[in-house]
């Protein structure tokens, strides 16, 4: 089979296939039975067309680095998901990430001096082959079933939103109100040793206020001024998330530690 060229495949992908009806015209996809493949991952990719549903259930920051981009935060340090529960399925009643469930598909270029995207998949899944239970992926006439239309929808609307997501990213750092965020926590049985946790960057509340109010009226008219507020909303779920952390005896020794990466 043709392997898609991966100098380096993103989060959660261990390899990827173009998906045709001459080498899949007869597999089928099935559901997950958990989320198994991000137990593992603290920090899941966002887009801007998301902030407001995740900002209920996730702090929402941004890597560190030259070219920052929104994640949320199901925990708070390396390796450590709260939001996936002994059976490996995610908590009820919280928001997944478009990310998430664009997997195990993704748009990728075949050739690297195209601009073409194919609509491939990770193999490596686990749900995509050829077998007796669930959805089609081409008709009998080679055709690709709705199932497959609508995953191709999917992920060109998830592309979409990833440029809309860089070009918020570089009208903040146009604005320069991007800073390296620090969260200090402490418990009731140990105030004098906080948990402090760095690596990564938030939006400083003193330079947004400090904005001309001619710029502010355009962050407002354009629906920035509605994101920004989402992410700093978000950020007084750093608490809680401890507080998951803790209540699975997953919170390390007091020292610098990183929320994201």
């Amino acid at each position: 089979m043709a392997t898609a060229p991966q100098p380096q495949l993103p989060l959660f992908y261990k390899d990827l296939l173009p998906l045709n009806s001459k080498e899949h015209g007869d597999w089928k996809v099935s559901s997950f039975d958990n989320a198994g493949f991000l137990s593992d991952t603290h920090a899941i990719p966002l887009t801007v067309d998301e902030f407001v549903d995740a900002q209920r259930n996730y702090p929402i920051v941004f890597t560190a680095g030259d070219n920052p981009l929104p994640i949320a935060l199901f925990g708070l340090n390396e390796g450590v998901n709260t939001f996936i529960g002994d059976d490996g399925k995610m908590v009820a009643d919280v928001y997944v990430p478009a990310y998430v469930r664009r997997y195990p598909f993704i748009l990728a270029k075949l050739q690297p001096n195209s601009e073409e995207m194919s609509l491939c998949f990770d193999p490596t899944a686990g749900v995509i082959a050829k077998q007796d239970e669930g959805q089609i992926l081409f008709d009998a006439e080679g055709k690709p079933s709705d199932y497959t239309n609508g995953v191709l929808d999917f992920c060109r609307k998830f592309e979409e939103s990833g440029q809309r997501t860089r070009a918020f990213l570089e009208e903040l750092k146009k604005l320069d109100i991007l800073m390296d965020g620090e969260i200090a926590i402490t418990r009731s049985d140990a105030p004098d040793t906080p948990f402090v946790y760095r690596g990564f960057r938030m939006v400083d509340e003193k330079k947004l206020r400090e904005l001309p109010t001619e710029t502010l009226e355009t962050l407002n008219k354009n629906g920035m001024i509605m994101l920004i507020h989402a992410h700093l909303f978000s950020m007084n779920l750093m608490r809680r998330l401890f507080e998951r952390q803790t209540a699975m005896g997953k919170v390390p020794q007091p020292a610098s530690n990183s929320a994201a990466s």
